[in-house]
């Protein structure tokens, strides 16, 4: 095993040039031996003994190899997600960190402190289980830290050699430094198969959405060096440094002229000549710590590395033969804002970090325009660009420990989507406000629904969807909107006699909007909107879905569901209605929702979204599930097992889904809305609630909700 004793190493080099005695040099070699014992002792004693056995597993000629990387693999096809049988990911971690060799003797991988580091913190975690029966990830004790550093073949070997292997399905490796000269691929030359790889430097053709995951190039200088600078709103003396020395000349040719133009640009590269090293006021400095010192152009002043990017306020991360660069996150370390400059770059922990909120990026053609980019950018936006970059930096990337948790965080939210955690948990710090409602954790179940019934002359079906809803013990209220201007809706004395309240509004025009209108009726924060042909719903299956809702009650909660799809040949997003497992809308033809968000639909909706709907007489339930998507970054949910409403007593040519541009008409309102939106808000999950012991041979006393359909 080698260990990176990189202090000690450097603490030696010193006294051997400070001194030619020779009871000093002995002095020194016995200090090192002393640290190396105790580093092993130490290891030991905290029970990480089974990384240091020297056990040997050679692979000959005729071994096994694993199968080449499959690019295809989604979370669908390559993982098993059967074996995740728990409320959490369970991890296992090969033991015994044997050598892989070869006939000659030669390894497989080299044994670094920082893969160390990282299996220890998984070890510690509470993902961690010593049972690999009971495990959901397997990750290799096979250092792929860097390619580099491995025998590539041998490798290819080791991994179908590990007893759990099975063609790489659920097993985890990392990686922070891929490809090799010429081609610097952006993920591992290694056979993998179906593994999951936290790689650094995925571009969007190599990266599997949803299956692997993208983390930071990590920098050993963070273990050497700590920054000090991070105050929030005092001018820095430079807006943008560009520290790299591995620049394309096409970028570097483009940052020479702009240096020329903006003396807020520091443009540095290597120093001709050996330096004493300067700060950033051009004096020099004691040799007490000194990486590395660079050269600004065209003058050629001076400065240290990495204590320079504490003078900036923008740090440029562009693409150099490697797509990820380690200061990206040295710049975060130093409170310095990124600016990502590297086309079709997988930022790291994308899919649950919101980039917007602490870097800035820029294609790779509009480098020229990079300075008066940054100085539109406001203080206030500066200041909130910062407070980001060090929220995002001390929670997810400080640390090795910190980078392999986050990993371990997002597959387990990935695994177990009904327990995920939220996009303001990733994204906003704990003294921010969690929830746009400001509603306590669930819902008071006292106050019940309101059931909101939009309807136009359906008498005879609205009066037994009225008898329906009146026996469901949570409901307080209905309301009728009555939606027919020509005829005047059916005397109350007409209507079912219910134990419930009950009240008819006749609407001053024909809108769907009508059914998201914040009535002053409505005294309950849970609306259950419904259409009037809907009776087949029973009265558990609309107490459960309240149920939920009361636990997602930011969520719209219902019982039809669909979803988006995007279309590769059109190049648009198509609405979809086929029985799949996978949805991203609920329709609100039958759905719970808070109040708060008629309150939303009627007085904040994004440009003429609403207008449009009452003009064109459809899609108000799309552009529900857009807005509410758009606010909590979450998707709906699904409850029952039911996937088709019929109407029995309505014949096809009366229902609007009977026309056939239909579809046609609900796709066109999803691209408009997206284009409004300048996004797609609408989040895809595969889950849907079901009551307890619903499917469970149980006597049917012991169950609390009994009637639950199945179509």
């Amino acid at each position: 095993m080698t260990f990176l004793l990189k202090t000690s190493a450097i603490n030696l080099k010193q006294v051997q040039t400070t001194s030619s005695k020779p009871f000093l040099k002995y002095g020194a070699y016995l200090a090192c031996i002393i640290i190396v014992y105790l580093l092993y002792k130490s290891l030991l004693e905290h029970g990480s003994g089974e990384f240091l056995t020297s056990s040997k597993h050679v692979l000959d000629q005729d071994s096994e190899v694993a199968r080449a990387r499959d690019p295809t693999c989604s979370y669908w096809d390559c993982f098993n997600v059967y074996r995740c049988g728990q409320q959490r990911l369970l991890v296992y971690v090969y033991p015994n960190a044997r050598d892989f060799v070869d006939e000659n003797g030669n390894k497989a991988d080299k044994f670094t402190k920082e893969f160390y580091v990282m299996l220890q913190t998984i070890i510690n975690s509470r993902y961690y289980t010593s049972n690999p029966n009971e495990a959901c990830i397997f990750v290799p004790s096979i250092d792929m830290l860097s390619q580099a550093n491995i025998n590539i073949d041998l490798v290819n070997k080791a991994l179908a050699a590990l007893p759990y292997w099975e063609n790489g399905q659920n097993h985890l490796l990392f990686n922070f430094i891929a490809g090799a000269s010429p081609d610097y691929s952006t993920v591992m030359d290694v056979n993998t198969d179906k593994a999951l790889i936290a790689g650094a430097g995925f571009d969007t053709w190599t990266y599997r959405m949803g299956f692997d995951v993208s983390i930071p190039f990590y920098s050993p200088l963070l273990n050497e060096f700590r920054f000090t600078n991070q105050n929030y709103g005092q001018r820095r003396p430079h807006l943008l440094v560009s520290p790299q020395l591995n620049l394309f000349s096409k970028h570097f040719r483009v940052l020479q002229e702009l240096a020329y133009d903006y003396p807020e640009l520091l443009l540095l590269q290597k120093c001709p000549a050996p330096t004493t090293g300067q700060d950033s006021a051009g004096q020099k400095q004691p040799q007490m710590f000194h990486l590395d010192t660079r050269c600004n152009f065209p003058n050629g002043r001076e400065f240290d590395y990495p204590q320079i990017l504490e003078k900036a306020t923008f740090c440029l991360i562009a693409r150099g033969v490697r797509l990820s660069q380690p200061n990206f996150i040295e710049a975060m370390a130093a409170g310095c804002i990124p600016v990502v400059m590297a086309d079709n770059y997988v930022m790291p922990f994308s899919e649950i970090l919101d980039w917007n909120l602490a870097s800035i990026q820029i294609r790779e053609g509009d480098l020229h325009s990079v300075m008066s980019v940054l100085k539109a950018v406001s203080k206030q936006k500066i200041i909130e660009l910062q407070k980001h970059v060090k929220f995002f930096y001390d929670r997810y990337f400080s640390s090795l420990e910190k980078i392999t948790m986050t990993v371990l965080d997002e597959l387990n939210d990935r695994v177990f989507p009904h327990l995920a955690k939220d996009y303001n948990y990733w994204n906003l710090p704990s003294n921010s406000v969690q929830n746009p409602l400001f509603l306590p954790i669930i819902a008071p179940q006292s106050q019940g629904f309101t059931a909101v019934i939009l309807t136009y002359d359906r008498v005879e079906s609205l009066f037994t969807l009225i008898q329906k809803l009146a026996v469901v013990p949570s409901l307080q209220k209905i309301l009728v909107i009555w939606n027919n201007q020509k005829k005047a809706p059916p005397h109350i004395n007409h209507f079912p006699k219910i134990s419930k309240p009950l009240k008819v509004i006749q609407t001053k025009a024909n809108k769907l909007s009508n059914r998201f209108y914040p009535y002053e009726d409505i005294e309950t924060e849970a609306i259950l909107t419904i259409d009037d042909d809907i009776v087949m719903l029973t009265a558990d299956e609309l107490d459960f879905g309240y149920e939920v809702w009361r636990e997602h009650y930011d969520r719209i909660v219902g019982f039809p569901s669909r979803t988006h799809v995007w279309d590769n040949v059109t190049e648009k997003w198509r609405y979809e209605s086929e029985w799949t497992n996978q949805i991203s809308m609920v329709l609100t033809g039958a759905a719970f929702h808070h109040k708060y968000w008629s309150y939303m639909y009627t007085n904040a909706m994004p440009g003429d979204i609403k207008e449009w709907v009452d003009e064109h007489m459809n899609c108000e339930d799309i552009a529900m599930n857009f807005l509410v998507a758009n606010i909590t970054n979450k998707p709906p949910i699904k409850v029952t097992p039911r996937k088709k409403f019929k109407c029995p007593e309505c014949t096809n040519t009366e229902m609007l889904s009977a026309d056939l541009n239909h579809m046609m008409e609900r796709s066109a309102c999803i691209n408009r809305f997206a284009k409004i939106y300048g996004t797609m808000p609408l989040k895809s999950v595969e889950f849907r609630a079901d009551p307890v012991l619903f499917k469970d041979n149980f006597p049917e006393k012991l169950k609390r909700f009994n009637d639950i359909g199945n179509l």
